[in-house]
């Protein structure tokens, strides 16, 4: 499979360069061209267009412009929002694919009046240093969230800064993908000192102002993992931040969050983070994410966020602080070596790692990470074996799964040679 995959990209660069050359010739000198190269041409063309995957609907966009990138095969997305009242692709994802032009070299993006009909052909991965502003509709944590599972893969190494709304109540924050994809990143062999997540200003909803540095290096190649073993909790780590409000607002939340938490175990840290002037953003508001660590190194976390100006009725600190912790309570019951937010960036790394087999025991997997595995054997005509592991009385929690997969072989062709 690992080779099919190197084909079929190699196919689709070829044909991308053969179209763009035959274009590229004058009209006059085109009609002079052998019968035989025309037709060369043309069938190159042609097997480009039914090589590529065609959707309908807006759902799980970022999932299949991230898998177009990363197997170089072209989407089109069709009907998106078709019968809306306002039809098409909104600032948010429009946002999203303007990043995905600027870390990749002679993507193709085709996007009708309407917005509501999509062509995408991917560039090769080019990375390098990009700055880009997010649109506020979503945190910066949703653009993130594929910029990891990109960023290994570049010609050049990452630096990028975002710049829009660092924590809000929809996409993972940028402290829960430091706290959580990082580490599982490591897992795979990504690491080194270039490694590194910044949030150099917070932003909340509604005016943002947050900024953030993302550096990662590249890999060739990626290891395959073996996690079937997600060990006990030893300890609760955690962050309780409050921007353009009373500092004591943080103290709350800690302590309300430590009297359901204090329960179960005694290493608990939480700390507390007050930005003041530029750094706290333009909009006022609080909130708190947690981590329990393992005694094998998995990290399993939670997190909440007040409501913002004109959202709904204001949050006690003291209730924030004691919800989040029953959500930190509820991620440990669903249980696994990978948490539920990082379920399909395990699952991606795995895919994509030498041609060995990769296993890794999971909680309930989410609605999206289902949708995830159809995708990826759309992408790479990969599947997965999925064994359900029921679990014991010694371990009381939700019941886990068991996936295996073998790696593609995913080689990185445009990795720089030094």
């Amino acid at each position: 499979p690992g080779a099919a995959g190197l084909r079929e990209g190699a196919r689709a660069a070829t044909a991308a360069v053969a179209v763009a050359a035959v274009a590229a010739i004058p009209a006059p000198v085109q009609s002079r061209l052998a019968p035989a190269a025309r037709a060369v041409a043309e069938g190159v063309h042609m097997a480009t267009q039914a090589h590529s995957l065609s959707y309908a609907g807006c759902n799980f966009l970022r999932q299949r412009l991230v898998l177009s990138t990363l197997s170089g095969r072209p989407v089109k997305i069709r009907k998106i929002r078709a019968r809306d009242d306002n039809p098409g692709l909104r600032d948010f994802e429009a946002s999203f694919i303007r990043l995905l032009d600027k870390i990749t070299n002679g993507s193709r993006i085709e996007i009708n009046q309407t917005g509501t009909t999509l062509y995408y052909q991917p560039g090769l991965l080019y990375g390098g240093s990009v700055e880009h502003d997010c649109s506020i509709l979503r945190s910066i944590g949703y653009y993130l969230e594929s910029l990891l599972c990109l960023a290994p893969f570049m010609k050049h190494p990452l630096r990028i800064v975002l710049r829009g709304v660092t924590n809000d109540q929809v996409d993972p924050s940028v402290d829960i993908l430091k706290a959580t994809a990082l580490p599982l990143l490591k897992q795979f062999g990504i690491d080194g000192e270039s490694f590194e997540l910044k949030i150099v200003r917070r932003g909340m909803l509604p005016g943002g102002g947050g900024e953030v540095f993302f550096s990662c290096p590249v890999r060739k190649v990626l290891k395959p993992i073996q996690l079937t073993d997600p060990g006990k909790i030893k300890r609760i780590r955690g962050m309780a931040y409050s921007v353009r409000v009373s500092p004591q607002m943080a103290n709350r939340i800690v302590d309300s969050a430590r009297s359901i938490l204090n329960k179960f175990i005694p290493d608990i840290y939480i700390y507390t983070d007050h930005m003041k002037g530029v750094n706290s953003g333009r909009s006022p508001g609080f909130g708190l994410w947690l981590v329990a660590e393992t005694t094998n190194g998995t990290f399993l976390s939670a997190e909440l966020v007040s409501n913002h100006q004109g959202q709904g009725a204001a949050v006690l600190p003291e209730d924030l602080g004691r919800n989040c912790a029953k959500l930190l309570l509820e991620e440990i019951h669903r249980g696994g070596c990978v948490d539920s937010t990082n379920q399909s960036l395990a699952l991606l790394l795995m895919t994509l790692g030498q041609q060995d087999v990769s296993k890794v025991l999971l909680g309930p997997l989410s609605p999206y990470t289902i949708e995830f595995l159809r995708h990826l054997k759309s992408f790479f005509q990969i599947m997965f074996k999925i064994e359900t592991k029921p679990c014991g009385e010694e371990l009381k929690g939700g019941d886990k799964v068991l996936m295996t997969c073998v790696g593609i072989g995913f080689s990185n062709l445009s990795k720089t040679l030094k």
